[in-house]
């Protein structure tokens, strides 16, 4: 097993671990980008408005996963997440994430 498969190996099996426990696909794209694609089921929550809706995320009380366009952005709204105590992790890409589920 490679490096890159010990990584990204490890990340889908926290994306299974996290869909296993009713999940939250976040897709914190902006509102055009993700009405030109995205994740059926996912809820859209640009990364600049994030910080003002973590009262709502919170009240889901379930995993979040966090996609953007490349992974980016996503990372950065799964960083912000976790640091007020919601379970977040970085999901990637919604193209790729979406083959995932």
């Amino acid at each position: 097993m490679g490096f890159l498969d010990f990584l990204f190996g490890n990340k889908n099996k926290k994306i299974d671990d996290f869909k296993n426990r009713g999940a939250i696909i976040l897709d914190v794209r902006s509102k055009g980008e993700y009405d030109d694609g995205a994740i059926p089921g996912s809820k859209n929550i640009p990364l600049q408005s994030l910080n003002s809706k973590i009262p709502t995320i919170k009240k889901w009380n379930k995993p979040v996963i966090c996609c953007c366009a490349s992974g980016m952005r996503s990372g950065s709204a799964a960083g912000i997440l976790r640091s007020q105590g919601v379970e977040a992790i970085n999901g990637g890409g919604w193209f790729s994430l979406s083959r995932k589920l």
